[in-house]
């Protein structure tokens, strides 16, 4: 019999836990604890509450947590006592039914992490949709985590025990996040457009205008069409755009959307995860045959990652009218021009202009987005509500001092370029930590004709130094800048250092931040606001309309622009759930 929440509420504490039972392996002491925090308004606020129970209950607790569970095809599989709930995990995952060969290698992998880390490999099987890995993704992930640290892995087997958990406790309720497994599929079916080169490696990559790019916008029409958009069509600079009307014709309409373009091997649900949950709000609307008292225009934005020409942010800036025509005799690697592209993908370059937004037609700008980093995996947190999309600046430097032999110029003599630019390094991380969320990178460095025996004469590398607003981070920039020529005054080495790219903090509009948080509260998901480190199509729409951002938590520690980028559907509901709020927040302020 299935559970309902006003059930579990109202029962007695004995009774609730008896209801709890069988979520963590022998651990019910979990579920019980949390039962402390009732009445639970939703099914997101039970799991935080387990997951809080957890996360205090301390180290030794954690292990014995983890060492509770069966090895995957381990011994308690073999003798067939396995709890019922590990039983039918394992058996999804087909790992009841391995090959000789496929049980050989496991066994050896779980004897290999065992002994590294001292307790059994922990693996969320049914996996981020709850249909299961298969095997070889099980062994993938087995040998890829077999290499990690002993701390990052204790977290990692705590995050899979919780999503485990989370698909037992959706069984136990009987609750099937419909929505979340709809983008979950449309991002899927996505994936399989790639560009040749990397489609045959099985990698994601799709740059701008290539074939695989137009098939995506072929997709991604038919998939706005399906949801029942009055309009769909393409721009001029291949964005893909859907508007839902709205009751009353000549009212305003919210924008939103992120890009489908893709950095190279990339993931899945960079860009396109805002695409997709819009979509799924609106096919909600259409199917309860609602309108609202403003339309909603979703943008497919062809270009942001700027992969096949040096022209980023490229689809969104056309909105605000920021379309460079000097874009135009960009040449790719092939020596395809950007003109030559966009001809040949039928797209009508005159009409570029007529792309350009009337701010005044429209309510803002919303985005949603995976996190692209680790907190709040780390916080065990599905949804965080964006303050502001970081300011950054970028240059490109080279430290110039004498290349000298390595063993005949003494220490105190000597112009070490590389050694210059590696106490900056050190410098940049400490400056950078003081202010809490700041950032700063060398992403690139290079002693040009280095060799052994040579004190390096010369040093290239790049600096990219980001902050939540332009004052701190205009204070970063002028702190390190300032310590890169006292290095080099006390060094006796040049420094020639060029500004490649500045680009202004975007802070949430406060209505906006403030829509996404009442939404995300009413789903019992507790509220968590952070600065975005990485630039957004947002950014530019905050030139000339309100923008505000929700993030959606990425597994495998949120990694991002890697095969490895994932998310859950129970994840992609709540933000289904959360868009769907703000919508009916408008609705009402509106009516």
């Amino acid at each position: 019999m299935l559970l309902t929440l006003e059930q579990l509420n109202s029962a007695s504490h004995a009774d609730a836990a008896l209801m709890l039972d069988g979520l963590y392996e022998h651990s019910p002491w979990i579920a019980e604890q949390a039962l402390a925090q009732r009445p639970f308004t939703s099914l997101a606020h039970l799991k935080h509450a387990m997951c809080e129970v957890l996360a205090h209950a301390g180290r030794d607790a954690q292990l014995g947590l983890i060492r509770a569970h069966p090895e995957l095809a381990g011994k308690a599989m073999v003798s067939k006592t396995l709890t019922a709930e590990s039983t039918n995990e394992q058996t999804k995952a087909g790992l009841t039914d391995c090959t000789p060969d496929e049980f050989a290698k496991i066994q050896k992998l779980n004897a290999d992490y065992n002994a590294k880390f001292g307790w059994p490999f922990i693996l969320a099987v049914r996996g981020p949709r709850g249909v299961g890995y298969n095997k070889q993704q099980i062994i993938d992930a087995f040998e890829r985590r077999l290499h990690g640290h002993p701390e990052f892995e204790l977290a990692e087997c705590l995050r899979n025990i919780h999503r485990i958990v989370e698909i037992r406790l959706n069984d136990k309720f009987g609750v099937e996040p419909t929505l979340g497994h709809q983008v979950w599929d449309w991002q899927e079916k996505l994936a399989k457009h790639s560009d040749p080169g990397f489609a045959e490696a099985g990698q994601l990559t799709v740059t701008y205008l290539t074939d695989a790019h137009r098939a995506c916008a072929q997709r991604i029409t038919h998939n706005m069409r399906d949801c029942g958009f009055d309009e769909v069509y393409t721009d001029a600079v291949g964005n893909v755009v859907g508007r839902y009307h709205p009751a009353t014709a000549g009212d305003k309409y919210l924008l939103t959307g992120s890009h489908y373009d893709t950095v190279r091997n990339g993931g899945k649900y960079d860009g396109r995860l805002g695409i997709f949950v819009p979509m799924a709000c609106v096919q909600q609307l259409h199917q309860q045959g609602q309108r609202l008292p403003f339309g909603i225009e979703v943008v497919a934005f062809a270009e942001e990652e700027g992969q096949r020409y040096k022209a980023t942010f490229l689809g969104s800036g056309a909105l605000i009218g920021q379309f460079n025509p000097a874009w135009l005799d960009q040449q790719d690697a092939d020596g395809i021009t950007m003109r030559a592209a966009m001809q040949h993908a039928g797209l009508c370059i005159d009409d570029i202009p007529k792309i350009q937004r009337d701010p005044a037609q429209y309510l803002g700008f919303v985005e949603v987005h995976i996190e692209q980093g680790p907190v709040l995996n780390e916080v065990n947190i599905p949804l965080g509500v964006v303050s502001s999309i970081n300011g950054s600046v970028r240059y490109l430097c080279e430290v110039m001092g004498t290349a000298s032999h390595a063993g005949t110029t003494p220490m105190d003599r000597r112009r070490d370029a590389a050694c210059a630019v590696a106490e900056l390094a050190l410098y940049m991380e400490q400056r950078a930590a003081q202010d809490g969320d700041s950032v700063a990178t060398m992403g690139q460095l290079q002693v040009p004709n280095g060799s052994i025996n040579v004190v390096p004469g010369r040093c290239l590398f790049s600096l990219d130094m980001r902050a939540p607003t332009d004052a701190q981070r205009d204070a970063l920039v002028a702190d390190v800048m300032a310590q890169l020529d006292q290095i080099a005054e006390r060094r006796g080495v040049r420094v020639k250092a060029e500004l490649t790219m500045s680009a202004a903090a975007a802070p949430s509009a406060p209505e906006w931040q403030a829509r996404w948080e009442r939404a995300v509260s009413a789903l019992g998901v507790p509220l968590f606001k952070l600065p975005s480190g990485a630039g957004h199509d947002a950014m530019k729409l905050h030139e000339v309309m309100p923008q505000a951002m929700l993030f959606v938590r990425g597994e495998n520690a949120g990694i991002s622009h890697n095969p490895l980028e994932s998310t859950t559907s129970d994840d992609m509901q709540l933000c289904v759930d959360a868009f769907t709020h703000v919508l009916n927040q408008l609705s009402q302020e509106l009516s």
